[in-house]
């Protein structure tokens, strides 16, 4: 008689459907003991049950033959698993993402009443326990990003229960992002669900209005993450002339505004954008005499008052990601302290900078040093008086430290 006693360690079954086990290489089951939630191509020993189709739901197993997690599969990716769960008799369907989404505004319910939110981000991706799925909320509207195949595959089935449990919103999906042509994925923008209502859409933050459009916006239509930061900026502005640099819609400013800054300058790139700074004024009844609007580059900005001789009381620096991967990370090294060394030399004394990196492989320390290295270079004195980060509704899951990626320092310059 054949001996199948093998075949728990080779298959593991979902109701009546035989899984696909992925087995990884030895010493590979270490990170998803401690519940990070990747497996990369090289991690992987062999593929047993069949061929997976991209964003199949497969079963984990270490080389021994113990159960790790049930996850989602990508072929074209370098991570090629993103865990759904560690629970092994958690299922993967939709009453799995409905608890997914409940937890997840749960966690936020109290910030959301403390601040008097109307924007906030519901889902932080691996953070909240869905891998490569990202959404906020504006008013009654729902952003969608969907980056990996497991997303892409649950698409329906996340937006059925978004529907469910948000029936006066509609569900918008911008998923037109680099990221999915890692996972052999197409850029996605359109309306999920319901009717998106006229541009901007009006969301409120600690008692300040602002204008978001979801369509044309970056990402998914604003920064929520700087909340809590647009909030500190504003302790420092009162009677202070304040440069806002890579302003975008210009909400630092607007926060500088309502604070009683004497002069504000927002600089950015984006015609579209710095009208909507324009518009955030005008919402919150605020008069923008002494506020200016400045299409410009800011890195030739700044060099070019520097040479005029310009100065002033508070500078905000909030750049673009500089490092998509570890190949970057010098180079941004470099234009991180090149452009604070100038913003530097730009402050009067005891002036007052706030300096942002949203590039996740920036570790805080290393940013502080590369801030430190320009003050050298700007043969400037500076104290470091407060650390800033995300704000709390784009948590960091305790397994998935990759989740932290917005680090900011508020320095004094003297």
């Amino acid at each position: 008689m054949r001996d199948n006693s093998f075949l728990p360690l080779l298959y593991f079954t979902l109701g009546n459907t035989m899984a696909i086990r992925i087995k990884l290489k030895p010493g590979r089951e270490r990170s998803l003991e401690r519940r990070h939630p990747w497996i990369f191509s090289n991690g992987i020993h062999n593929v047993n049950g069949g061929k997976p189709q991209a964003g199949d739901t497969v079963e984990v197993v270490a080389h021994d033959g113990h159960w790790l997690g049930r996850g989602a599969w990508s072929p074209e990716s370098q991570i090629q698993v993103r865990i759904w769960t560690f629970d092994k008799d958690e299922t993967i369907d939709a009453d799995f993402f409905a608890r997914r989404i409940k937890r997840a505004q749960a966690g936020r319910d109290d910030l959301i009443r403390e601040q008097g939110l109307t924007g906030y981000r519901l889902i932080a991706a691996e953070s909240d326990g869905l891998p490569g799925i990202t959404i906020d909320r504006y008013a009654n509207v729902l952003v969608c990003q969907l980056l990996s195949t497991g997303a892409e595959k649950w698409r329906d089935t996340i937006v059925e229960q978004l529907v469910l449990q948000y029936p006066d919103c509609a569900v918008y999906e911008r998923s037109d992002v680099d990221s999915r042509k890692k996972e052999g994925l197409t850029p996605v923008v359109g309306l999920l669900h319901g009717e998106l209502p006229a541009m901007p859409v009006i969301i409120e933050e600690n008692g300040i209005k602002i204008a978001v459009d979801v369509v044309k916006g970056h990402k998914t239509g604003f920064y929520l993450d700087q909340r809590d930061n647009r909030a500190m900026a504003a302790r420092f502005v009162k009677g202070k002339s304040v440069l806002n640099c890579f302003c975008y819609t210009g909400t630092f400013g607007l926060y500088a505004a309502k604070a009683g800054a004497a002069s504000i300058e927002n600089v950015d790139v984006s015609t579209l954008a710095l009208q909507t700074a324009r518009d955030n004024m005008a919402i919150n009844n605020l008069n923008d005499d002494h506020v200016s609007y400045n299409e410009a580059d800011v890195f030739k900005l700044l060099r070019q008052y520097r040479d005029e001789g310009k100065t002033f009381d508070v500078i905000v620096l909030d750049p673009p990601k500089f490092a998509d991967n570890k190949s970057q990370l010098d180079g941004a090294c470099r234009g991180y302290k090149d452009i604070n060394m100038i913003a530097m030399q730009l402050l009067n004394p005891g002036g007052i900078l706030l300096t942002f990196s949203c590039s996740g492989l920036m570790q805080s320390d290393l940013f502080q040093k590369v801030v430190a290295d320009a003050a050298l270079d700007a043969k400037r004195e500076v104290q470091f008086i407060e650390r800033m980060h995300q704000a709390s509704d784009h948590p960091i899951s305790s397994a998935f430290p990759e989740g932290y990626y917005l680090k900011g320092l508020v320095a004094r310059v003297w």
